[in-house]
């Protein structure tokens, strides 16, 4: 690769710092611990995370920054522009991360959440400039960005910003080709504008590791010496110029099975391929309930309940059966107030739905999963 990322030696695995485990409200520090001792004395070097995920800087600092010396570890963090209102806000973030993270230097800075709309912010604040002048002076190692967006969209600002020296996709082998993420096509364009990639989401926030999963038993009868996660880890960093494959461990258990994925790595077969691809099959032939997010149904609610959102909440759950890596998606989009629970079975909505979906049942349902 022409910038030199894919020949420094980099892990295939990364860690990534959004999903730590936690006692309660706060993270659960001696373990974040032992999984970061497993990670380096394993070979792992690359740490993710960014200034928007809330606490995840300082867990970083304390549980390696502080703890080992610089030149064994790499850190990724990102600017966030939902933060910012003005030019001048930009270095007072990068300020506040090297403040939280307790370096003066970061090997890779990415541009967060990249997609067409969010470009043009980022260029209003001078961004790109900003990263460009770090990389400049040898405040930062690499500049980049991560995207959420069509592939036309990812075209446009890798043309606009060839000075991108990697791009960090959602790839996993669900979304490869499924219509609303389009990963196959956010790799092709990488791969043409000759960019590295790093993955996030490989294992879709968790949700091809469900033990209850339809497809639990297709993967394990193929191969029942392998984790649900090694199939989707595997399937991301067999991808030609992928430099790191990110995973946002919760547990030990998680840390120490992805560890071994990657200790004696091999590139999937093609009998494996054809698994994966059983595998979206099944997956995509489980009944949906067809709502087509009109909205109609949240006026008529008298507790403001977000009804389309839980519909495709239930839909995931159906799909998945991965209720813990959906319970933090119900949290936050209830942490205001309309649970499930408030409810009371009105059906109002359903009067206003033009689909004629049963809502007040799937709303009940949703509560007797996630309430």
């Amino acid at each position: 690769m022409s910038n030199g990322i894919l020949d420094e030696g980099i892990g295939k695995l990364g860690f990534g710092y959004m999903r730590l485990p936690r006692n309660g409200a706060e993270f659960d520090m001696e373990q974040v611990m032992k999984m970061a001792d497993t990670f380096l004395e394993n070979g792992g070097t690359y740490f993710d995370t960014a200034y928007a995920y809330q606490g995840a800087e300082v867990a970083l600092r304390e549980s390696v920054i502080k703890r080992y010396p610089r030149d064994k570890f790499k850190i990724a963090s990102k600017l966030n522009d939902r933060f910012i209102s003005s030019a001048e806000q930009v270095p007072e973030q990068h300020k506040t991360t090297l403040e939280r993270l307790g370096t003066e230097y970061l090997d890779f800075y990415l541009l967060h959440g990249m997609n067409a709309g969010r470009s043009k912010r980022y260029e209003s604040f001078g961004a790109w400039e900003y990263l460009a002048n770090l990389k400049a002076k040898g405040l930062i190692g690499h500049m980049g960005f991560s995207f959420h967006g069509s592939p036309e969209d990812l075209d446009e600002v890798l043309t606009l910003h060839p000075e991108a020296e990697f791009v960090q996709l959602q790839i996993n082998y669900l979304d490869w080709d499924s219509p609303d993420v389009r990963s196959r096509g956010m790799y092709e364009i990488a791969r043409k504008h000759n960019k590295p990639i790093a993955i996030m989401e490989p294992i879709k926030g968790g949700m091809l590791v469900g033990d209850e999963s339809p497809i639990a038993g297709l993967l394990r009868e193929a191969n029942p010496n392998v984790s649900m996660a090694s199939w989707a880890l595997r399937f991301a960093a067999s991808l030609e110029g992928v430099y790191v494959t990110l995973s946002c461990m919760s547990s030990y258990d998680q840390l120490a099975d992805n560890v071994k994925t990657f200790a004696d790595f091999k590139s999937l077969t093609q009998a494996e391929q054809a698994v994966l691809e059983e595998a979206v099959r099944i997956f995509n032939a489980v009944p949906r309930i067809p709502c087509t997010e009109c909205n109609y149904c949240v006026g008529e609610c008298p507790a403001k309940i977000q009804i389309p959102a839980f519909i495709d909440l239930y839909n995931e759950y159906n799909v998945h059966r991965a209720k813990a890596s959906l319970a933090g998606r119900y949290g936050m989009m209830t942490r205001e107030g309309g649970k499930a629970s408030e409810c009371v079975a009105c059906r109002k909505c359903e009067g206003a739905c033009p689909q004629s979906i049963g809502v007040s049942d799937i709303i009940a349902q949703v509560s007797e999963v996630f309430d």
